[in-house]
């Protein structure tokens, strides 16, 4: 199984990093539990700010992008984490975003998650993270993980309701990606067989 994980936050260290290892180590547990080996792959977007925003202008990703853009595509699952700005994904996440084909996501299970400075900014999980991926046409989880600044205090209870969405979403993405099909068909076009001509009776045309 290959697991890409998406981090956008700016900062360092980031809580968005934070969640995103929190979110990969419950998927990577419950994939081992279920009998698959994972294969984790974490992005972090702001190493990669600069070139996606070349590629947005230029039309052509550097090779460390394109390598980036090469995981997303055989994933067999996404992680994707931002930062929450005037009451959205950032700017960095949504760039990164505009450069996937369309097609990459289509049909590919995610795991969508953000962080905040309070608790109101949550609704941009629902509001503008879910239909972002659903116009990408995505396996969206169903549970979407927010985590705020009062959340990362190990004394308060938000802390264990963190831990419980962590535990769940990671669950849900791990059972969307056991249940995939394997692909068997080739990528490659020129190694399919071309389909045989056919004359008006429906016999076979001969050359």
């Amino acid at each position: 199984m290959k697991l890409v994980v998406i981090s956008a936050g700016l900062s360092l260290p980031s809580s968005s990093r934070l969640l995103a290892d929190r979110l990969t180590d419950a998927t990577r547990r419950q994939l081992t539990a279920d009998g698959h080996d994972v294969d984790i792959h974490v992005v972090e977007l702001r190493d990669l700010a600069a070139d996606i925003a070349h590629v947005m202008v230029a039309g052509f990703p550097g090779p460390e992008l394109s390598d980036v853009l090469e995981a997303v595509e055989e994933a067999d699952g996404v992680i994707a984490v931002s930062p929450v700005f005037a009451a959205s994904y950032s700017g960095l996440f949504k760039s990164f975003v505009d450069v996937l084909d369309d097609t990459t996501l289509a049909g590919k299970p995610v795991l969508l998650a953000a962080t905040g400075g309070t608790a109101r900014h949550s609704l941009a999980l629902e509001h503008a993270l879910r239909p972002l991926f659903a116009y990408l046409r995505a396996t969206v989880v169903p549970t979407a993980v927010y985590a705020a600044s009062e959340d990362w205090d190990t004394a308060g209870g938000s802390a264990d309701a963190l831990a419980d969405s962590v535990t769940l979403a990671g669950r849900e993405l791990a059972a969307l990606m056991g249940a995939r099909p394997a692909t068997t068909e080739s990528a490659d076009p020129f190694e399919r067989q071309p389909p045989a001509l056919t004359g008006p009776c429906g016999q076979e045309a001969s050359g």
